[in-house]
């Protein structure tokens, strides 16, 4: 569906899995993370209702399973713990062109639908691997959620530029994914 070029090798959910008091934290911070986002692109778009509606559902929700990876996390005895910094972010970040306001804005829509498909795609390698029943079944929720968002995202972006544009600038993000990718896997975070 997302076309992604490089995917997850299904041992790192055994990684995961290894430490779930840290994939959950690093998991809840992702979603505020990502509710964060969708409020600043409403900053970015506030003569477009329809768009801003959208985004407001969307940061609702990623707010909403924010409190549920926390209810979980509280579930099992831990605690929230402090926000962790995401390099794959971080690396995705340095990809989004400083161009003209919608260009910006286009590379905007187009960085959060490559979170979201690469998050839907870690869920997806979780749903399949992972031994405790629960999270599974939470996280293929999740992993629907996720590509939905990816949905959106790419929509909005093909509404806001050139479709073709939008298109190229696609697989250009989808070649640069590829290779920022292949230096995580290793570690107990979700883009990590």
């Amino acid at each position: 569906m997302f076309r992604l070029k490089l995917l997850t090798d299904p041992r790192w959910a055994n990684i995961a899995e290894g430490n779930l008091e840290e994939i959950l934290t690093d998991h809840a911070w992702c979603e505020q993370k990502a509710a964060t986002n969708a409020i600043g692109l409403i900053t970015m778009l506030p003569e477009y209702p329809e768009i801003v509606t959208e985004l407001l559902a969307i940061a609702q929700e990623e707010l909403d399973h924010f409190n549920q990876v926390h209810e979980i996390i509280k579930e099992r005895g831990g605690v929230l713990g402090r926000p962790r910094k995401d390099d794959y972010v971080n690396d995705l970040i340095k990809f989004v062109v400083q161009g003209s306001r919608e260009d910006l804005i286009v590379d905007k829509m187009l960085f959060a639908a490559m979170i979201e498909a690469r998050s839907c795609e870690r869920f997806k390698v979780l749903t399949e691997n992972i031994k405790d029943e629960k999270l599974k079944k939470f996280y293929h929720e999740l992993m629907v959620s996720e590509a939905n968002h990816y949905t959106t995202f790419i929509g909005f972006a093909r509404q806001l530029g050139d479709p073709e544009k939008v298109n190229q600038r696609w697989e250009e993000w989808l070649d640069y994914e590829s290779q920022i990718i292949r230096s995580y896997g290793n570690k107990e975070t979700i883009h990590g």
